[in-house]
C-alpha cells in the first residue's frame, strides 16, 4: 500500500526513579552548615523524557523508524543543546565603579543580539586572569528593565572584590532581540545564560576556570538549573531562589500576583493538560526538575532566604539545603528573621557571606 503522507504518532516514554528525600521543615539556620563528614548514599539516575516520533517518508513501504525528541525543558535536552556564545562587543562604556570599570556588551545567543553589564577591576590583573561572577537577575517586567538599573549595590559589592561580573540581559529585556517568554515554561533565559558563559570564558581578561554564579528569586531558578546542566561553574549563591521541584512550584507557589512572579503562568495548565498532574505523571515532572538531578551539580552552593519572603516560599531553599546535604553535596544555608524577598535589612551581611564563600570556592582563598 502505497503511503503518500507523513504523519507522526508521539509516543512518551518514561523510565525514570524518583529519590524521596526526607528533611524536616522547622530547621532553619543562623550559621552555615556544612555536610557531614560521611560517605553518601546512593543516589539514582534520571532516565530522560523522551517523544519518540514516527516518520514515515512518501516512498517507504517498510516500519518507520522512530527519532527520539528530547523536551525542549528536560535537563537532559538542555544537556544535549549546543551554547557556543560569540566574542564579547563593547556596545557602550558606562561610568566606572569605585575600583571598576562597567559596560554594556553584547553577545549572540541563538541568534539573537543579547546585551549585558559587564564590570572589569581596575589594577594588576591576575596571571590566570580575573575570576568571574555571572549574575542573574531576578524577574523584573521586561518592558521596565534597564540595563543599569536595580540590582546596583549587588553588583557593586561583588564587582569591589576583585571579580568580573557579568549580568545577561535575558531575550527580550531592555535592548536584547528576542521574546521574553518567560523563565518556568520555556529554556530561553537559561540558554541566554549559558551562552553569556560560554563568551565570557573566552574573553580576554577573564579565568575561564574559576567561574562562580549569583543567582535572585528566577535568577536562583536559572542557577541551579546552570549547575546541573554544566560542570564549569565552580561555585553558586542564591538569594530567595525559585528552587523547588516543578511539583512544588505548581502546587506550593500560590499565584495571588502572578505579574509579580512570572511572565507567563500559563505554562502551568499547557503541561498539565499535555502530561498530566504530577501525581499522574511523575517521571515528566521529575524530568524537568534541577532537584532530581542534585548529584550532578558542578560545585558547592550557599543558599540565603528569609523566613518572612512574601514573594518565594522559605520552604523552597529550606528543602533544597536538605537534599543536597543527602546529595553529600558541600552546601550552605542561611534563613533570616524578619525580612523581605530582597534581604535587604541584612544586605550587608548576606553580601559579605556571599563574597566568602566565592572567595573560598573560586578564588580559593
Amino acid at each position: 500500500m502505497k503511503i503518500t503522507r507523513t504523519f507522526a504518532t508521539v509516543i512518551t516514554i518514561l523510565i525514570f526513579t524518583i529519590c524521596s528525600c526526607g528533611f524536616n521543615p522547622g530547621v532553619t539556620q543562623s550559621t552555615p552548615s556544612h555536610i557531614p563528614l560521611h560517605t553518601p548514599s546512593p543516589t539514582t539516575t534520571t532516565t530522560p523524557f523522551l517523544y519518540i516520533t514516527t516518520t514515515v517518508s512518501p516512498t517507504s513501504t517498510g516500519t518507520a523508524t522512530p527519532t527520539p525528541e528530547l523536551f525542549p525543558l528536560s535537563i537532559a535536552a538542555m544537556r544535549s543543546h549546543d551554547y557556543p556564545g560569540s566574542p564579547i562587543v563593547i556596545e557602550q562604556t558606562l561610568p566606572p565603579g569605585s575600583n571598576y570599570n562597567r559596560y554594556i556588551i553584547s553577545y549572540l545567543s541563538e541568534g539573537l543580539k543579547i546585551n549585558a553589564l559587564m564590570t572589569i577591576p581596575y589594577g594588576e590583573q591576575p596571571s590566570t586572569g580575573w575570576p568571574v561572577i555571572v549574575f542573574n537577575h531576578g524577574f523584573i517586567p521586561p518592558t521596565q528593565y534597564r540595563t543599569t538599573e536595580r540590582y546596583v549595590n549587588y553588583v557593586d559589592r561583588l564587582a569591589r572584590a576583585d571579580y568580573i561580573v557579568f549580568r545577561s540581559d535575558y531575550r527580550g529585556h531592555d535592548q536584547s532581540e528576542g521574546e521574553a517568554r518567560g523563565a518556568y515554561g520555556y529554556p530561553d533565559y537559561v540558554i541566554d545564560v549559558l551562552n553569556g558563559l560560554q563568551s565570557i570564558k573566552s574573553f580576554p581578561g577573564a579565568d575561564p576556570n574559576r567561574i562562580g554564579m549569583w543567582g535572585h528569586s528566577m535568577g536562583g531558578y536559572i542557577t541551579l538549573r546552570a549547575m546541573v546542566i554544566r560542570k564549569d561553574i565552580k561555585a553558586g549563591v542564591i538569594w530567595a531562589g525559585v528552587v523547588g521541584s516543578y511539583p512544588a512550584i505548581l502546587t506550593d507557589w500560590p499565584q495571588v500576583t502572578p505579574p509579580l512572579h512570572e511572565l507567563d503562568p500559563s505554562w502551568r495548565t499547557r503541561f498539565v493538560n499535555e502530561f498530566g498532574n504530577p501525581e499522574q505523571n511523575p517521571e515528566f515532572w521529575a524530568s524537568i526538575s534541577s532537584t532530581s538531578f542534585l548529584e550532578d551539580i558542578s560545585g558547592p552552593l550557599q543558599l540565603h532566604h528569609s523566613l518572612t519572603d512574601d514573594v518565594v516560599p522559605f520552604e523552597f531553599s529550606n528543602k533544597l539545603y536538605h537534599e543536597l546535604i543527602i546529595a553529600g553535596k558541600i552546601t550552605e544555608f542561611y534563613s533570616y528573621q524578619a525580612d523581605n524577598h530582597n534581604i535587604a535589612s541584612n544586605f550587608s551581611l548576606a553580601m559579605d557571606r556571599t563574597i566568602e564563600f566565592f572567595d573560598r570556592y573560586i578564588k580559593g582563598e
